[in-house]
């Protein structure tokens, strides 16, 4: 229950919070909110991520994204990044910040929770540049839901990127752009107390996972082992 409060609080300070130099506890935060949303998706059929895509599962990205301002809006977020590796066993969740999100935003939200699944193994490691920009520099589709079995095809499921999010009005297969996710190695080196970076972080087994994350290691485990 803890973990579900932990949207609205950061909904509201989003923008600000993540302008200051945040503490080792802020980025737990982070990590705890991503496992949050991933477990208020998956609870909700009409927003659940089905079998059939988590079998195709290579990475996943969570990302909470915040609108702040009055007349100009700015988007501002995070989320994190965790691949599949060899042998079945998913990735520490390494830290990102997103931004300009555009799924939810038209539709006068202040926040909006996405999750993507990507099904190859290359588009993970084109998040190793500097930016990557979602649905540009790879496809990405609005992904079918638990509660729409029937629109999962061969054809979806190649898709390098499937989206998920709460905005209405999405079709499975509707190509979408949303924003862009860039490298947060300052964040990962607080949280992870370490100098390895995204590389390392996602495909080596150098740092033991902190107990902060096994949570959300364990609930994706749990989801496509």
């Amino acid at each position: 229950m803890k973990k579900f409060l932990l949207l609205p609080l950061l909904a509201l300070v989003g923008a600000a919070v993540l302008r200051a130099e945040p503490s080792r506890a802020d980025l737990v935060a982070r990590v705890e909110s991503c496992e949050a949303i991933l477990q208020e998706f998956q609870k909700r059929p009409q927003l659940a991520i089905p079998p059939q895509v988590w079998q195709r599962a290579r990475a996943i990205l969570i990302l909470n994204q915040f609108k702040a301002g009055f007349l100009i809006g700015v988007q501002d977020g995070y989320g994190v990044i965790m691949v599949k590796k060899p042998g079945g066993r998913w990735s520490l969740p390494v830290l990102i910040n997103a931004g300009e999100a555009s799924l939810g935003f038209q539709l006068g939200a202040k926040s909006v929770e996405s999750i993507f699944v990507i099904t190859d193994d290359a588009t993970s490691r084109l998040l190793f540049t500097q930016r990557f920009n979602i649905g540009v520099d790879a496809k990405a589709v609005a992904g079918p839901k638990a509660a729409e079995a029937e629109r999962v095809n061969e054809t979806l499921l190649r898709t390098p990127m499937l989206a998920y999010t709460k905005s209405v009005g999405l079709y499975a297969g509707a190509t979408v752009k949303a924003g862009h996710v860039s490298r947060n190695d300052k964040a990962n080196f607080s949280l992870y107390n370490t100098r390895y970076t995204m590389p390392e972080l996602l495909f080596s087994d150098w740092i033991q996972p902190p107990l902060e994350v096994r949570p959300l290691m364990d609930l994706v485990q749990r989801l496509a082992p």
